[in-house]
């Protein structure tokens, strides 16, 4: 007897956690907001160069602290909000390339979505290269997103040292000060998981279709 291998698909009634209608909307939010990020990304580079900008530059190794307060309030800051209105080459070049891998990461989580809407829409969702992907969009999301971390800090230190906004004593040098957010990281850890739950479901799909 020869094992026939079809598509799985939805029993007749059953309903869907995600219909048609909503895959296809999906993609739409999804390509229109890569477009939408990229344009303003490419708008941000473009100001950084030509200037004037404002940026929110940190001022120090430790909090500097208010005075005079009422109410007996006490109050400290780590950043200040700065206008340049020429940020030096170096820098700028540095938070361009921030701005071009934090769109990097935006890029892979809006394609991964458009991907898994796509496969939703055509009841196919654990393809052979599916697990691939969804890794792949992973490692690109936290590597890019950490580098464009560390790009970012290291350029606003170095601007709040040129204007000056930086306490310190003479010959020393605040080489880096960065608050860093380990969520692009984990969402991208998560990813890799989520590609290898992909693989183990095609597996599982081949098995079930060869039993039908």
């Amino acid at each position: 007897m020869k094992l026939t291998r079809e598509p799985v698909r939805p029993a007749p009634g059953s309903r869907r956690f995600v219909s048609k209608a909503d895959a296809v909307l999906l993609m739409i939010v999804s390509a229109a907001a890569a477009v939408a990020t990229t344009a303003m990304t490419i708008a941000g580079m473009f100001a950084v160069f030509t200037g004037p900008v404002t940026l929110a530059l940190p001022v120090g190794r430790s909090p500097q602290s208010l005075t005079g307060l009422d109410l007996g309030a006490s109050a400290h800051y780590t950043q200040i909000q700065a206008t340049i209105p020429s940020v030096p080459v170096n820098e700028a070049a540095l938070l361009a390339w921030s701005g071009v891998l934090n769109q990097t990461s935006f890029l892979a989580v809006a394609g991964l979505l458009f991907l898994l809407a796509l496969r939703l829409r055509g009841d196919n969702l654990f393809t052979a290269g599916s697990g691939w992907i969804v890794g792949t969009c992973g490692v690109v999301l936290a590597a890019a997103g950490s580098a464009a971390q560390i790009l970012d800090s290291a350029a606003r230190t170095r601007l709040a040292e040129l204007i000056g906004a930086n306490l310190r004593v003479p010959d020393e040098t605040v080489i880096f000060i960065a608050n860093f957010n380990i969520a692009p990281s984990l969402a991208g850890l998560v990813l890799v998981l989520v590609g290898g739950v992909f693989q183990f479901g095609r597996r599982l799909q081949k098995d079930t279709e060869g039993l039908i």
